[in-house]
């Protein structure tokens, strides 16, 4: 079996012990010098190595302050209940879900009528290049970026209901406001992809290098036509995504008390 380059040797050494927190979140690495002491290496080795960790968003560098452990502390996002009316909210969805976490929500909006992408027009069955009400949402759990959302509208829907158009949070959720209006949200076309992100994605969400991005787009439908097209895209390495479906009796059953 071939042997690993020495650089991987040392990656691979601090990446376990990462994982097993014999170096925990937010603590610093020992420096340069000491790591190449410990492993036998020279420092240009030293640092591929760390590059290594720094490019899987295991640690981060900084300028004169050397390398520390990211902190991961992950949120789970119910998709399946995600802006389900079935569901008890305070607020939307999103407030929701973070307070229940014990958690702190909060988010900016931005709201304008711009002519809606073509990706956009083909999921609501719109011609191309017609006029769409876009939501855009910059939101934050314990002030740390978590996502940016945003959620295009057909200009019909928007003359059925003006709030969209208009700027500000609904304090309610959108779809719910939606049922008030008597356009129901009766069912969802999920798709869940992955990138690396764009530079302004990585500022918006304050991302390291060696982060992905994980987009989640949400085509909503009422009885006859699309209602709204929601591209989300979170931060990959704060979040997690769940889904329930079908009968789940056994799994709460044998969950541990």
């Amino acid at each position: 079996m071939t042997k690993q380059p020495k650089y991987r040797q040392v990656a691979d050494a601090l990446r376990r012990e990462i994982v097993n927190e014999v170096y925990r979140p937010g603590e610093r690495l020992p420096s340069e010098s000491e790591l190449s002491a410990r492993f036998d290496a020279s420092r240009n080795t030293i640092r591929s190595g760390l590059g290594q960790l720094v490019s899987e968003g295991l640690i981060s560098s900084s300028q004169g302050l050397g390398y520390e452990v990211r902190t991961h502390e992950v949120f789970e996002l119910n998709a399946s209940r995600f802006e389900n009316l079935s569901f008890p909210q305070n607020g939307d969805a999103y407030s929701t879900d973070v307070t229940n976490a014990g958690r702190r929500p909060h988010q900016t909006f931005r709201v304008e009528i711009l002519t809606a992408p073509a990706d956009v027009a083909e999921r609501l069955k719109v011609e191309p290049e017609s006029r769409a009400v876009l939501r855009f949402c910059h939101r934050f759990v314990d002030d740390v970026p978590w996502s940016t959302q945003a959620t295009y509208y057909p200009s019909w829907l928007a003359d059925k209901a003006p709030r969209l158009a208009e700027p500000g949070d609904i304090a309610e959720g959108t779809t719910r406001y939606l049922a008030d209006r008597g356009i129901e949200q009766v069912g969802y076309f999920d798709e869940i992809t992955t990138r690396m992100p764009t530079p302004d994605e990585a500022r918006l969400l304050e991302i390291g290098a060696g982060i992905p991005i994980l987009i989640w787009t949400r085509t909503g439908y009422s009885e006859d036509r699309p209602i709204r097209c929601t591209v989300t895209t979170f931060r990959g390495d704060l979040n997690r995504m769940t889904y329930e479906i079908g009968d789940l009796s056994a799994r709460s059953e044998n969950e541990p008390q």
